[in-house]
């Protein structure tokens, strides 16, 4: 099966994070994960997730591995370690998706910093043609994000700021979120059926 990046960081929105990790393991995709110092934070505030911020890579991995139950399609790569796979593009990753993204972190990935993991693997994939989707979320935008995110965008990124739609009437907070992420799944060349894809309505206009 693929071989995906997810990176998380310390914008609010890491329950997109969970589900399109839970999407891509139900269909035996590898996840490989990586999460900023405040992404952590910020999984432990909304997520519940226990993580500390220097806690060793290695028992990150098995705690991850254990709230996701997969031990074979979980990894987990720390953020400084910057010798990791991911890091090459001899590492055959299939796509990348950053969700959230801070306004840090889309800049950093917008100008090839590459200060990290998380922006080595981005820049990667930009240099690979491969997918790589943004989702940012914050409100309102400054001209500066706007200006990042039109840049990212020529250099070949999907901008997807974190916008569920209400035509499929979500009942819950899952719901809501599934629809999302199975848009995000379709940036990144997984298409699956979902009972929230619009299907038209019966409607002329004169």
């Amino acid at each position: 099966m693929g071989k995906y990046i997810v990176g998380i960081t310390g914008a609010s929105g890491s329950i997109y994070a969970k589900r399109v990790i839970e999407r891509l393991i139900q269909k035996g995709h590898h996840v490989c994960i990586c999460m900023t110092q405040a992404g952590k934070l910020v999984v432990e505030s909304e997520l519940g997730w226990q993580i500390g911020q220097d806690t060793p890579s290695g028992e990150v991995e098995q705690y991850l591995q254990e709230i996701f139950g997969s031990k074979e399609l979980i990894h987990h790569y720390d953020v400084h370690a910057i010798g990791a796979p991911i890091a090459s593009g001899s590492s055959g990753m299939d796509a990348m998706i950053v969700v959230p993204c801070s306004m840090g972190t889309l800049s950093a990935i917008c100008h090839g910093s590459s200060h990290n993991l998380l922006e080595r693997a981005a820049d990667v994939c930009l240099k690979e043609r491969r997918p790589l989707v943004i989702v940012p979320r914050e409100a309102p935008y400054n001209q500066i994000h706007l200006e990042n995110m039109t840049k990212l965008s020529g250099y070949g990124a999907v901008i997807m700021p974190a916008s569920p739609g209400f035509y499929s009437r979500p009942r819950t907070i899952e719901e809501m979120v599934d629809f999302f992420v199975t848009r995000i799944l379709d940036q990144m060349g997984i298409h699956e059926p979902s009972e929230s894809r619009w299907t038209g309505m019966d409607v002329c206009v004169k």
